[in-house]
C-alpha cells in the first residue's frame, strides 16, 4: 500500500471496507491497466476473475502504447497469462460493450437482420456518429472518446476470447456484452455519465444525445439492461458448472424514438424537443436469447430501467 493510492482514499474504497466481514475477507490491491503485471498478486490463489475495467481516455504519457486498443489488449493479455500461470483461476469473465456488436457488415453496405453473439464492429467502416467528442458533465468538460472505446473494446473482447484456445483451453473465457447500463445507482455519491447520457433527452444535452445517436447507428437500436441485472448475470455465469463463449446481458433495444415516447407518456413534465425524439421507429431485432436459454432471468425491463434512471438524475440535480 503507497501514501496517497486509490485504495487508501476512503471516498472510492469507503463503502467496500465498510461490508460485513471486510476485515477477514477483504483484499484490495493496488493496480494499473497501463502496468498489467500488478494484477498477478491479486490473481494469484483465485478461482473465478472479472476483468471488468479499461481504459477510456489514453495515457499520453504512457511510452508503452500508442493508444488505449494497444493498452486494453495488452491488459487483456496479461491478466489472461497471470490466470494461467495461477493454475488456480478457472474462468476468466470479461465485461465487454454491446459497441463490439454491430449488425452492419464489414464491407459497410449492408446489414444482417438481427443481433446476436456472431456480430462483430467493423473496425474498418465509417459510422456519422462514431467520433470523439466535448461531453459536460456536472460543469466538467471533457472528451467522450467514442472512436477509440470502440476499437478497444472490439479488439480486447476478440483478444480475450481467443484463450479458450489457449493451452488445449485449460482456462475457461467468458465474455458479455452488456447494453447501456441504466438503474439507480444508490450507492455512488454522485451521478454516473452513463446514466446521465441516457437522460440527455431530457435534458437537452447535446453530446450525450450524440453518444446515444451513435450507440443506435452502431447496434440498430439502444440495448439496455439495469444494473443489478448486469451483476447477477455476471455472478450467474461464474456459478455455473463449466462455461465459456460470448453471451449478450440486455434485456430490450428500444430506439431512441421509443424511449422518447415513454418518457412524453409517463412524465409528461419533460418536454423533449424534437431534435432529441431520435429518428428510426422501430430498431433491428436482437437475439438476447443465449444467456436466458441457460436459466438467466432478468428481473428488470425498460420501464423500471427508464424510471430508475429518471430518480436517480433526479436525486442530483440532472433534470
Amino acid at each position: 500500500m503507497f501514501p496517497g493510492s486509490i485504495i487508501e482514499d476512503e471516498s472510492k474504497v469507503g463503502l467496500l471496507k465498510s461490508l460485513p466481514h471486510a476485515d477477514t475477507k477483504l483484499s484490495l490491491f493496488q493496480a494499473d491497466i497501463y502496468n498489467p503485471v500488478d494484477f498477478d498478486p491479486a490473481i494469484k490463489g483465485c478461482e473465478f476473475v472479472f476483468h471488468v475495467a479499461t481504459p477510456m481516455v489514453h495515457n499520453s504519457q504512457s511510452s508503452l502504447y500508442k493508444d488505449t486498443a494497444e493498452a486494453a489488449i495488452a491488459g487483456v493479455r496479461s491478466i489472461a497469462d497471470s490466470c494461467i500461470r495461477s493454475q488456480t483461476v478457472k474462468r476468466l469473465i470479461y465485461t465487454a460493450s454491446c459497441m463490439s456488436a454491430s449488425p452492419v457488415t464489414d464491407d459497410g453496405v449492408g446489414t444482417k437482420s438481427c443481433v446476436d453473439e456472431s456480430c462483430w464492429t467493423p473496425l474498418n467502416v465509417s459510422f456519422t456518429y462514431l467520433n470523439d467528442f466535448l461531453l459536460e458533465s456536472d460543469g466538467i468538460v471533457f472528451w467522450m472518446f467514442m472512436k477509440g472505446y470502440t476499437r478497444s473494446k472490439t479488439l480486447a473482447e476478440k483478444e480475450t476470447l481467443s484463450y479458450n484456445e489457449v493451452d488445449n483451453g485449460k482456462l475457461e473465457v467468458v465474455t458479455i456484452p452488456c447494453g447501456v447500463v441504466g438503474g439507480d445507482q444508490t450507492l455512488l455519491p454522485y451521478l454516473n455519465s452513463t446514466v446521465e447520457t441516457l437522460l440527455s433527452q431530457l435534458s437537452g444535452n447535446l453530446s450525450g444525445y450524440n453518444s446515444l445517436k451513435c450507440v443506435q447507428e452502431i447496434t440498430g437500436s439502444i440495448p439496455l439492461v439495469h444494473l443489478e441485472d448486469v451483476c447477477e448475470a455476471h455472478i450467474f455465469c461464474m456459478e455455473q458448472p463449466s462455461l465459456r463463449g460470448r453471451y449478450f446481458c440486455s434485456v430490450v433495444n428500444p430506439t431512441l424514438k421509443e424511449i422518447a415516447l415513454y418518457v412524453q407518456e409517463n412524465y409528461p413534465e419533460y418536454k423533449i424537443a424534437e431534435e432529441f425524439r431520435g429518428g428510426a421507429e422501430k430498431g433491428i431485432v436482437h437475439d438476447f436469447t443465449k444467456l436466458t436459454n441457460m436459466g438467466f432471468v432478468y428481473k428488470y425491463r425498460m420501464e423500471k430501467i427508464l424510471d430508475d434512471c429518471i430518480r436517480y438524475g433526479k436525486r442530483f440535480g440532472a433534470l
